[in-house]
């Protein structure tokens, strides 16, 4: 029996920089920084809290910016490639990892199946497809080689020193 590229999963308590979330996406930080703003892909370990803050990506949030990227890069719209994620957003890198993506240039269709992908090709228009599996095991391998931050390094209460200007205005304005 073939085991599942994640049966233990991606560790959930580790986040990723934007610098690294960018190079191993792909992108530039113009676009991830415009599609945090804009609620395409937002960073869900740790989001932008003011000046000194950093955002940090989760491998699911790294693997959706590959994605979007791989979309962009055959054509398709922004507005359609929204539509897109909003669907994959509430899943997890194991549902991910079962799907084929597949567009014809405007909609993106979700196949899990390869008799999907046949139904869809069998219309006679022209189609192209993402294997999700392929990409997630791409980024596996590729991030593997980043430094990570735990979660438990940012709590609440452990945020000594984050950003001393904002705690000396917090006693200047008390």
């Amino acid at each position: 029996m073939q085991e599942s590229l994640f049966d233990v999963g991606p560790d959930e308590e580790v986040g990723y920089r934007v610098p690294i979330a960018c190079q191993v996406a792909g992108i530039t930080y113009r676009q991830l920084d415009y599609w945090a703003r804009t609620n395409l892909v937002n960073p869900s370990i740790r989001t932008a809290r003011g000046s000194g803050s950093q955002r940090l990506y989760s491998f699911k949030d790294v693997l959706v910016l590959k994605i979007v990227k791989r979309l962009l890069d055959t054509g398709i719209s922004l507005q359609n490639i929204r539509l897109a994620v909003e669907s994959l957003r509430d899943r997890g890198v194991n549902d991910l990892a079962e799907l084929t993506l597949v567009s014809d240039g405007t909609t993106v269709y979700e196949c899990r199946s390869n008799d999907e992908v046949i139904d869809l090709l069998a219309g006679g228009q022209g189609v192209f497809g993402i294997a999700v599996p392929g990409i997630l095991k791409e980024l596996s391998g590729t991030i593997s080689s980043f430094p990570s931050e735990r979660i438990e390094d940012f709590a609440e209460d452990n945020v000594v020193g984050l950003d001393e200007l904002a705690a000396r205005r917090k006693r200047k304005s008390s």
